[in-house]
């Protein structure tokens, strides 16, 4: 990491220490205590927000925008170092105003939205005032391919008319989403990569109709959920269109890189924990005459956790300087590649720490249930497994045949490129 981003990190671990930490129970608990489950109860609301004024007080603010006046300014390299801590506490991301899928629906607006669309919704989303979400996934289509999306947009006089189904729209049951981006089918005479376009469609327009939630694993993630929507005759004015007829899978490309790896940041955070759970739980607990920790393979299961996570770090770290050097595009199969492997892992090791509790694990007494169902989730989100190994693979093939010398090709490959000096 650089220099400039140790004191940033050192103030990330301290603030969810001491600000996330002791109050994640409280939080959690009140849930109980809602008469509508799809709102906040009061008392929620004032701890986020007194964690917000904290992380606010302490500069701990809008990291994950890269290179951007608006955020600190970190690179993505700098960013992954500080997403791994906020994997951690799940108060964490947002008390930092850097949760999902609001990141990626700033960087959009940041990137490509106009001054008026700026004004409108960047800024009360950059204050951590309102929440978004992201409408893209159709119940009746194969939506890992972006060019399958039905939901069509036509444009009446300086209205875009908008009709089509939307499945798993994460965030936009809670009470604070005001604004969706939606991915569209605008013009399906065009190229295949132009078909596409995404409009900003705020969530009181009429015709946007929440027909209820998607269940993940049996749970409906109250409030936040993941919605089922029905868009009807919605009409939003013509200016709601971002960057331009058309251009929807360009502007994928600006979300997708760095909205993916954060996850990946993130996941190795909840990797780190589910150790640390298992390891106090082996340590803590005996059967057979020996603690459960000294049972079985324990030992090597802890070891293994660790390697994995290791290695799981470097990965995602090259990815994100991939992305720094490169840009995005170019650094796409390192994207992929930490896609393809980081929540399977993690996974992995949820898995084994619930094992090691035994019945506590699958419970509601443990954290490591709901870790595993949001890890087990991201290997379908933003694109399933199959689609990045693809990725990589049709890389890796086109590499091998574009050069004669194996050994000569390899000297220039990424690898060489993220390694040299400045």
């Amino acid at each position: 990491m650089s220099e400039k981003v140790r004191p940033l990190l050192d103030k990330v671990i301290r603030h969810v220490r001491d600000n996330c930490d002791p109050v994640l129970e409280e939080f959690q608990s009140l849930d109980a205590q809602k008469s509508d489950r799809w709102s906040w109860h009061p008392r929620q609301l004032e701890i986020m927000e007194e964690l917000k004024s904290k992380a606010k007080k302490d500069g701990l603010w809008n990291f994950f925008l890269p290179n951007a006046e608006t955020g600190e300014g970190l690179s993505n390299l700098d960013y992954t170092y500080i997403a791994v801590e906020l994997g951690k506490n799940p108060l964490a991301s947002k008390s930092l105003n850097c949760s999902a899928p609001d990141t990626g629906n700033m960087e959009v607006l940041e990137r490509v939205g106009t001054p008026e669309q700026k004004e409108k919704w960047l800024k009360p989303l950059l204050n951590g005032e309102i929440r978004s979400c992201f409408g893209m996934t159709e119940p009746d289509v194969a939506s890992s391919d972006a060019k399958n999306i039905h939901t069509r947009a036509v444009l009446e006089g300086d209205e875009w008319v908008i009709n089509g189904e939307k499945y798993y729209i994460s965030g936009a049951g809670d009470p604070q989403c005001k604004i969706m981006i939606c991915m569209v089918l605008t013009d399906p005479d065009a190229e295949p990569f132009r078909q596409q376009s995404q409009i900003l469609v705020p969530m009181d327009t009429p015709g946007v109709n929440i027909v209820g939630p998607m269940c993940v694993f049996g749970h409906d993630d109250a409030p936040h959920g993941h919605m089922h929507i029905k868009l009807e005759n919605v009409r939003v004015p013509k200016e709601n269109i971002l960057w331009g007829v058309g251009k929807g899978f360009e502007i994928s490309q600006v979300r997708l890189g760095p909205g993916r790896i954060h996850h990946c940041m993130r996941s190795i955070g909840s990797a780190e924990k589910a150790l640390d759970l298992m390891i106090s739980r082996g340590l803590n607990r005996q059967a057979f005459g020996k603690r459960i920790i000294d049972l079985g393979k324990n030992m090597e299961t802890i070891s293994r956790a660790r390697i994995e996570i290791e290695a799981m770090r470097l990965m995602v770290l090259k990815a994100a300087k991939a992305m720094d050097v490169l840009g995005n595009k170019e650094a796409r199969v390192w994207v992929s590649m930490v896609k393809a492997m980081v929540p399977e892992k993690c996974c992995q090791i949820i898995d084994q720490a619930m094992q090691v509790h035994g019945a506590t694990g699958v419970s509601q007494w443990s954290p490591l249930s709901e870790m595993y169902t949001k890890q087990r989730t991201l290997r379908l989100a933003d694109g399933p497994d199959e689609v990045h190994h693809n990725v990589i693979a049709r890389a890796e093939v086109k590499d091998f045949q574009s050069s004669n010398d194996r050994q000569s090709a390899m000297k220039n490959t990424l690898g060489g490129k993220l390694f040299e000096g400045p």
